[in-house]
């Protein structure tokens, strides 16, 4: 069994589907052991105590420099002896340390078709005013494992999604996060799960046929 914590900062609509995901026996022999949040009192700790996973809350601003939080993120994690890590709408920075802690087992999720649309800035509603403002007609998801450059890590699965005429960026949020994210991340946990991910020189190969 592969011992999985995920890290929030919000409402934890992505966490949602990993629970379900979980439920279903879709997680690959995965199972989170906790839910971590930067923020206290968000609906993302909520869903995991209604699911029986522990939750914790590890405020930023109770830590006074980013090293010095990534340092108790990583001690918590490695407590509870989690294998892989998952950023679900984690919105806080970490230090160089914590990647280097955990690599290539920290996931995470970007609302674009990487390297399009990442990197520093490249963040929530950001992207999509991004995506419109440059008139791009495709956009998409970007499942990844997360290291020293911010959304420059190795590309694990991604999905393109339609921009449509008079999309806004709440209403293109909304679709990318339908059509992609939901449905790209449980997969990619599941993949990691099973054994199926291998990253050799920046690049993931995947074993086996996706389905």
């Amino acid at each position: 069994m592969v011992r999985i914590g995920v890290l929030v900062s919000g409402g934890g609509t992505n966490l949602q589907q990993l629970i379900d995901a979980q439920a279903a026996g879709k997680l690959g022999g995965g199972k989170i052991v906790t839910v971590i949040s930067s923020k206290p009192g968000v609906f993302a700790l909520e869903r995991a105590q209604r699911a029986g996973i522990e939750a914790v809350t590890l405020s930023r601003k109770e830590y006074p420099d980013v090293e010095t939080y990534s340092q108790a993120l990583i001690t918590a994690l490695r407590e509870r002896d989690v294998e892989l890590v998952v950023l679900s709408g984690f919105l806080t920075i970490t230090s160089d340390s914590f990647v280097q802690a955990f690599p290539n087992r920290v996931m995470n999720v970007h609302p674009a078709l990487l390297p399009a649309f990442g990197g520093k800035g490249y963040y929530g509603l950001h992207v999509h005013e991004a995506v419109l403002q440059r008139g791009a007609k495709l956009t998409g998801a970007t499942v990844h494992f997360a290291n020293e450059v911010c959304d420059g890590g190795p590309i694990i699965l991604q999905k393109a999604v339609e921009v449509k005429e008079g999309d806004t960026p709440e209403i293109l949020q909304k679709r990318v996060m339908e059509e992609a994210e939901w449905q790209l991340l449980p997969r990619a946990v599941e993949l990691y799960c099973q054994g199926r991910l291998s990253v050799q020189d920046g690049i993931v190969h995947i074993k086996g046929e996706i389905k």
